[in-house]
């Protein structure tokens, strides 16, 4: 890299001599090994097998078999802030990642934009003659670069990843996901129907990048991180793999937790005399508020499964089975990888990395759902409602997540879950295979109890490739890695770990851990309380109390100081200030910088990508017009004009039996049809249009009004109407003109997988709206919760 030119330059070429090392492409050194590193969503620490769970991972297995599993790895609680960790070996706080992309404010801490002095392992590797891939979910980019008219500076593409594939928020639906194709949005290749899961989609272009490259330079190393949606909600999996766990999960959650801690005693998972956190170890609604009289929140707590119906406890049951299909259902994928590296020669000399990002979600709150797009609109989920599709859970037609009884069963022994620092949080998973010819000795299927985290991955990428950090990437001096390499505990289990301190820090839930003891708050997540300086912090001594059950506080005031002094030194030194526990209201009203202002008009065209909701014109709580200017030749003329959203929510406007149509899908619980009582005009620059005129609120902020199509300025239909608060989707499902992408918003469609408009022309199609658009700030900051 930046070698010197040492050849000799005259006037005359042949008084010349060349010298080609400043101009040759980066080469690996010979025999160096390739790195498949696998990032799961939302998985905790005794979902799978290989950690004493319920759910049978044979592939991840496998992998365990051939290495080393992990029992005190550790996260930072959330996606977003772990992820940073993962690919850059510094502190989430340190990355500007403090919480989720889409919570960024506008602090060091927290801007949602990791600095360039962090440099990625894809980058540091890419320099090296790796070939780099990533698939999957990315979740390193603030929303306003989740566009096509974004720099692409923070997507992988601009991180070190020389192709990727996969989807740049929170999560997607797994059936119609929102995908991007290296720097480019694109459509799923085939429809559930013909067979299409992402994680099926994910791996065939981890295999295809892998190939393509082995065929030109076999001996190239690769790095592929791979990060499927599984099982980040929504919990979607072929009815298949579902049904596999019928009938497992009918003991229930509380049951389940502690099946699952004899088998971890017996795999030596945790220590013999091991006990179980009660289920609501923090506090209820009915028991706890904050210091100045603020509610403990609604969905941070626990039902007793003995309290639950006989038609809940087989709905919560259902749930559970079908987040135990969408994980096996993934290990099967990881398997085709795993067949792929064993066939082709590849496996002996590839380092296969695994982990979870944090601990199992609790957003599915005490009910779970079996469509989130309700509680981002303010409709409570309705028992006979679910039931009624029970048999759906999984399927495109529905948008489920699992009561949190089951993220409290699956990370069993832990106590809460995902944005908390208690171990239910932030222990997860963490399998490494070392090459065999790297390690120095086997370890094969052995378990280490070290204490690690997130950000030693890096450091034992490194070491076990033997290359050194650069000093500077793209220009820019390199930070230090605050992690530290894990490959000494290959060959000695006994080994003191070379971690010692690692603090921790999310949505007002604070931690550290040093030399065996932890102090942790019992301060509520997203609570809204402040008051930081009179946290409750507790005292476990992790070495022996992995729960965290004995509280021993009160019988060592001198070393709870201690700890707690050594967490404000280490927040310093990690940039982790300012702190930040609002509720999910407030941060999402916080003001964060906009591609483009709102406006009046809004012009869209047929043939461009898909905009993004979040960029997209916004017509809740207002009046609107949607109009399509079109060329109709001759009568025959079908497909979608307009389209935005998907069944869970939104709204199209097409043509049918050669007439005009509007429909307005409300929250996927009702289609409201508007039809054409007229046959289509035929000829050029043709007026097509729906125009919502709102008359009331009922309740606030759902607005009705009359929708009325148009053939120019000729009526053509009317009917009443009612339109959603809240967005159409959690993730994806952008605004289309001349086609709708992904998942239908009405089966009342005719023509091809994308309802394309054919027999005709689309010129442009305008959205007016007038005054101030409309946000249910409550709803969104709700929607905001759920993408956690």
């Amino acid at each position: 890299m930046n070698q010197p030119f040492k050849g000799t330059i005259n006037v005359d070429i042949r008084d010349s001599a060349p010298d080609w090392t400043p101009f040759e492409p980066p080469k690996a050194p010979d025999g160096a090994p390739s790195v498949v590193y696998i990032v799961l969503d939302d998985v905790g620490f005794s979902a799978m097998s290989g950690y004493g769970g319920p759910i049978e991972t044979p592939n991840i297995d496998r992998i365990a078999a051939d290495g080393i599993r992990y029992t005190q790895w550790h996260t930072t609680a959330l996606c977003s802030p772990t992820r940073s960790c993962l690919l850059t070996g510094r502190n989430h706080t340190r990355n500007s990642m403090a919480c989720i992309t889409e919570a960024a404010v506008g602090f060091p801490n927290a801007s949602g934009t990791i600095p360039p002095e962090n440099g990625m392992i894809s980058e540091i590797l890419g320099e090296r003659g790796w070939n780099t891939y990533m698939v999957g979910k990315w979740h390193l980019c603030p929303t306003v670069e989740m566009n096509v008219a974004s720099t692409r500076r923070n997507w992988p593409s601009g991180r070190g990843f020389e192709r990727w594939y996969g989807f740049l928020g929170a999560e997607t639906n797994q059936w119609y996901p929102d995908l991007v194709y290296d720097n480019h949005p694109v459509d799923q290749p085939k429809s559930p129907e013909e067979g299409y899961h992402l994680t099926s989609d994910l791996t065939d272009k981890a295999l295809e990048f892998i190939k393509d490259a082995k065929t030109v330079a076999p001996d190239k190393p690769f790095f592929l991180y791979y990060a499927p949606g599984a099982a980040h909600a929504p919990h979607h999996a072929p009815k298949e793999w579902i049904a596999k766990f019928a009938g497992r999960f009918d003991m229930g959650y509380e049951a389940m937790r502690e099946q699952t801690l004899a088998r971890q005693k017996q795999m030596g998972i945790v220590p013999a005399d091991t006990e179980l956190p009660p289920a609501n170890p923090i506090g209820t609604p009915q028991t706890r508020t904050g210091p100045a009289g603020q509610p403990f929140p609604p969905l941070d707590f626990t039902k007793p499964w003995d309290s639950l119906t006989g038609d809940e406890k087989r709905l919560f049951a259902r749930m559970a089975e079908v987040y135990a299909g969408f994980l096996a259902h993934a290990d099967h994928h990881i398997g085709r990888l795993l067949d792929y590296l064993e066939e082709s020669g590849l496996r002996d000399n590839t380092m296969i990395i695994l982990v979870s990002d944090n601990g199992a979600s609790g957003e599915g709150g005490p009910n779970g759902s079996v469509n989130e797009s309700l509680f981002m609109n303010g409709i409570p989920d309705d028992m006979a409602t679910n039931l009624a599709m029970l048999d759906e859970l999984g399927s495109p037609k529905t948008y489920n997540h699992y009561p949190n009884g089951w993220a409290m069963a699956f990370n069993t022994p832990f106590k809460m879950w995902k944005r908390y620092e208690f171990n239910g949080g932030t222990a997860d998973p963490c399998i490494i295979s070392w090459p065999s010819a790297k390690a120095g000795t086997t370890g094969k299927g052995e378990i280490r109890h070290q204490y690690h985290h997130a950000v030693d991955i890096v450091p034992t990428i490194l070491d076990t490739l033997g290359v050194e950090p650069p000093e500077r990437i793209k220009g820019h001096v390199q930070s230090r890695f605050d992690g530290v390499s894990m490959r000494y505990s290959v060959g000695d289990p006994s080994a003191p770990s070379a971690r010692r301190t690692q603090f921790y820090s999310m949505l007002g839930s604070r931690g550290i851990w040093h030399d065996g003891w932890k102090a942790v708050t019992t301060h509520p997540t997203i609570s809204g309380w402040s008051n930081f300086n009179d946290d409750t912090w507790e005292l476990y001594h992790t070495d022996v109390d992995r729960a965290e059950v004995h509280d021993l506080a009160a019988e060592h005031p001198d070393k709870l100081r201690e700890l707690v002094n050594l967490w404000f030194a280490e927040a310093g030194d990690n940039g982790a200030f300012p702190l930040d526990d609002r509720s999910p209201l407030e941060i999402f009203l916080t003001p964060r910088p906009q591609l483009a202002p709102h406006r009046d008009r809004y012009v869209y065209f047929p043939d461009s990508a898909e905009v993004p909701e979040a960029q997209a014109v916004n017509v809740r709580n207002r009046s609107y017009t949607i109009g399509a200017v079109v060329d109709i030749p001759a009568p025959g003329a079908q497909g979608v004009l307009f389209a935005h959203g998907s069944r869970f929510g939104g709204h199209a406007l097409y043509v049918k039996d050669n007439r005009l149509h509007y429909v307005n899908n409300f929250v996927g619980m009702m289609e409201q049809k508007v039809d054409g009582t007229e046959d289509l005009p035929v000829g050029e620059n043709l007026l097509l249009a729906a125009s919502f005129d709102k008359d009331g609120e009922n309740p606030p902020g759902v607005s009705t009004g009359i929708l009325t199509l148009y053939h120019g300025d000729r009526k053509v239909g009317a009917a009443r109407i009612k339109t959603q608060p809240g967005t159409y989707s959690i993730a994806g499902e952008g605004l289309c003109v001349g086609r709708d992408s992904g998942e239908a918003v009405t089966s009342d469609y005719a023509g091809d997988h994308d309802h394309r408009f054919t027999g005709g022309t689309i010129r442009r199609v305008a959205v007016d709206v007038s005054g101030e658009p409309y946000a249910d700030l409550e709803r969104e900051a709700q929607a905001l919760l759920v993408r956690e």
